[in-house]
């Protein structure tokens, strides 16, 4: 079996002046999969995701990368950082370059690489990311959906192994979901690791391989359509469940369908 790209062992994580967030929390991220994370607000998705690309520090426990266990010193986290990419919920949060491939070109620029190299990874994700065609224009005047995408770009013109997502889909209309599904359709293809914190479970279970739900400062995870069949657990997280699987309790079907097909599949099965 593989070493998982990142693992997460036994951590607790909090802020100052207030209770626990994550309680001996442990997790792995296998390469290659899309770890979807599902939990109410304020469970500590967050902080997880801040954890796994080091800008927050457990209490205690340890995060491995490709079994080595993450160090907080500058010089490991800039090597991090290369190899693991947050991108936040809100895009003006790292949006701050006077036009789009100036912003997209920071992270490369900052790693000391030549400038052709810099100017093919920049095309490179903004092709990805079908923003191609908004370059050069300033970064004020996207819509809030391009500015997602772009911020998105910014992340995979770093090349990185493992691209965390902070509710990529939140505030966009269907669209722009279902544009924001197809690009991690295309970084799937390219072989990168993705770890998406949503609320949206039928994109949890359409398009993870896996889901992992905080709650009660706990973390539960397994395959996406088992996981999000146990509701209880659902429901403890103050979510719903996805309608495939859903329908198909109440029909008594067996299994973990994705989508209508799969649920009349069921039914038609001998």
């Amino acid at each position: 079996m593989s070493t998982p790209v990142i693992e997460v062992r036994d951590v607790s994580a909090g802020y100052p002046g207030g209770p626990p967030v994550l309680d001996r929390v442990s997790l792995t991220v296998e390469r290659g999969s899309r770890l979807v994370l599902l939990g109410a607000n304020g469970s500590g998705k967050t902080t997880l995701l801040r954890c796994l690309c080091g800008s927050h520090v457990p209490a205690s426990g340890s995060i491995l990368v490709e079994g080595e266990p993450l160090g907080h010193d500058r010089r490991s986290l800039r090597a991090h950082r290369r190899r693991v990419q947050l991108v936040m919920q809100d895009p003006d949060d790292q949006l701050f370059s006077a036009d789009v491939r100036q912003d997209v070109s920071f992270g490369p620029t900052n790693m000391g690489l030549p400038r052709d190299e810099v100017l093919a990874r920049v095309d490179e994700a903004l092709d990805l990311l079908s923003v191609t065609h908004l370059a050069d224009r300033p970064c004020h005047q996207l819509s809030y959906g391009e500015r997602k995408r772009v911020a998105i770009a910014g992340a995979v013109a770093m090349r990185p192994d493992v691209l965390l997502l902070d509710e990529p889909t939140a505030g966009l209309d269907p669209a722009g979901v279902r544009e924001t599904v197809a690009i991690l359709a295309r970084l799937r293809d390219q072989g990168t690791t993705v770890v998406l914190a949503t609320h949206d479970v039928d994109l949890a279970l359409a398009r993870g391989d896996r889901a992992a739900v905080v709650v009660d400062h706990q973390v539960v995870s397994g395959g996406v359509g088992e996981v999000l069949s146990d509701a209880g657990l659902v429901a403890r997280a103050r979510l719903d469940q996805p309608w495939p699987l859903a329908l198909a309790q109440r029909l008594g079907l067996p299994g973990h369908p994705r989508g209508l097909d799969e649920v009349v599949g069921l039914l038609q099965a001998p």
